[in-house]
């Protein structure tokens, strides 16, 4: 009597949850804390520079919030520049490798603002127009990139303003560097999944490269705020 032979059963994919609870081997775990422990050092040292600015305005310390709203976009150039070149490493990295890992589209409601929220919704729509799961991993991580890029430059004008006295209506900027430091935070957790989920993929061999390619230190050019016309107070 002849018994068909049973088909193996297909490897089931992993999803961004399953790759981000799953426990990378050692080497690649080093990689990621490593990675992760600058990027989240540089937004905690962001996210003090920006309170202790905020808290000086409430207390009428107009000035010093002037002066520490300077520090704080400064900060942020620095973490926009390190997430922006970790994007552009994911991306020329991944095309080295074979099974990219699923990705889930960015979420509007993880945003505050219209350049995040407008991002967001984007993403979600191509995501869902897009066949395979290679081209939805490099769209991704084009979005992420832009919107971290235009939250930086929006950043960047709002403390330019408020730091030179410019600002025309000086509450509406602080309240968007606050929005701003909210959908920083939103992307700064993406790449963080999206690093995570990349090593789980990427071959062994690869690994030493993509580490340093990860942590080289890059220069970019920081974009100079429009001025204004108008003056008014903090």
């Amino acid at each position: 009597m002849l018994f068909k032979r049973r088909r193996a059963p297909s490897p089931v994919r992993r999803n961004a949850s399953d790759d981000w609870r799953a426990t990378l081997p050692r080497e690649k775990n080093q990689v990621f804390e490593s990675i992760v422990r600058d990027w989240e050092c540089s937004y905690a040292m962001l996210s003090v520079s920006l309170d202790e600015a905020l808290a000086q305005r409430a207390r009428g310390e107009l000035v010093c919030a002037q002066q520490q709203v300077a520090i704080t976009s400064e900060l942020l150039f620095r973490l926009t520049s390190t997430l922006t070149n970790a994007c552009a490493v994911l991306s020329e990295s991944g095309k080295r490798v074979t099974n990219l890992p699923l990705v889930q589209p960015l979420h509007t409601e993880f945003f505050r603002g219209d350049t995040g929220q407008s991002a967001a919704s984007w993403n979600s729509l191509l995501h869902n127009v897009l066949l395979g799961h290679r081209s939805r991993f490099f769209h991704k991580l084009r979005i992420l990139s832009n919107t971290v890029e235009h939250l930086g430059v929006e950043f960047e004008q709002n403390a330019h303003d408020i730091a030179s006295g410019l600002s025309v209506e000086p509450a509406a900027c602080w309240k968007q560097l606050d929005s701003l430091h909210y959908d920083l935070n939103t992307c700064l957790r993406e790449s963080e999944v999206m690093l995570k989920s990349f090593l789980h993929a990427v071959p062994a061999e690869q690994l030493a490269v993509f580490g340093t390619e990860l942590s080289r230190p890059r220069t970019a050019a920081r974009p100079r705020p429009v001025p204004r016309a108008t003056r008014a107070t903090a």
